[in-house]
């Protein structure tokens, strides 16, 4: 661990989740929801608030294996406003059990993982397409940083939990380097009027490393449970 500078502000950037339950033709299902303070910017590869913006909320919502649903957006905006979230936020979709996530955290920086490795491999394979649907397993990562990252940090901070991600996968003993619907998001504070975002969120950066210490430790253990 490396020694804790002072933080921009002492409020984290999401608070902890809250673990819903519902049920969907007849199974059981669980949702986990984030709610953010005002002043908080986010980026997600998510298919509900993806890309980068003022985000509220962050729900990562179980979904039956071999889900078929052609509007993935519009369920996890209804599953977020039937929990109460209101205005923009961001919508994960996995088959995981979420009510197992695994938390880490470093020096201020949270992550959160759920994680699916039955449809797994890596990245870069011979071919020239896909091989069409693939059950929605999935390894998603939430991270909340209590600094002011820049738009260009930000996506730097996705870099930098990827490459994490990817390290913890491979230290677990997986011949891969994710799934093929991994999702991430990144939530920071917004700068204040006399403050000025980090430009930087690489692994040797200070945010960047507290971030990848954190992702990578939530990732190993999402992995090696029982």
């Amino acid at each position: 661990m490396t020694a804790v500078l002072p933080l921009t502000s002492t409020a984290p950037a999401l608070a902890p989740p809250r673990l819903l339950t519902r049920v969907e033709d007849g199974e059981r299902l669980t949702s986990l929801l984030w709610t953010a303070g005002p002043g908080r910017r986010m980026i997600s590869s998510a298919v509900l608030g993806g890309g980068i913006g003022e985000r509220a909320w962050v729900l990562n919502a179980q979904v039956a294996h071999g889900y078929r649903r052609t509007d993935p957006d519009r369920h996890l905006a209804a599953l977020a406003a039937g929990a109460g979230a209101r205005g923009p936020g961001v919508g994960l979709m996995t088959a995981a059990d979420v009510a197992a996530y695994t938390r880490a955290q470093d020096a201020g920086v949270e992550a959160y993982v759920t994680a699916g490795v039955d449809v797994r491999g890596w990245a870069a394979r011979p071919g020239g397409g896909t091989d069409g649907p693939r059950e929605p397993g999935t390894i998603n990562i939430v991270v909340a940083v209590p600094a002011p990252l820049s738009d260009a940090a930000l996506v730097n901070a996705v870099t930098t939990a990827t490459e994490a991600k990817v390290q913890a996968l491979v230290e677990a003993g997986l011949d891969c380097s994710g799934t093929p619907t991994d999702a991430v998001c990144v939530a920071a504070r917004a700068p204040g009027p006399d403050q000025r975002a980090h430009a930087f969120a690489g692994p040797r950066s200070l945010w960047g490393a507290r971030l990848a210490r954190a992702v990578h430790h939530a990732v190993r253990e999402a992995v090696t449970a029982p």
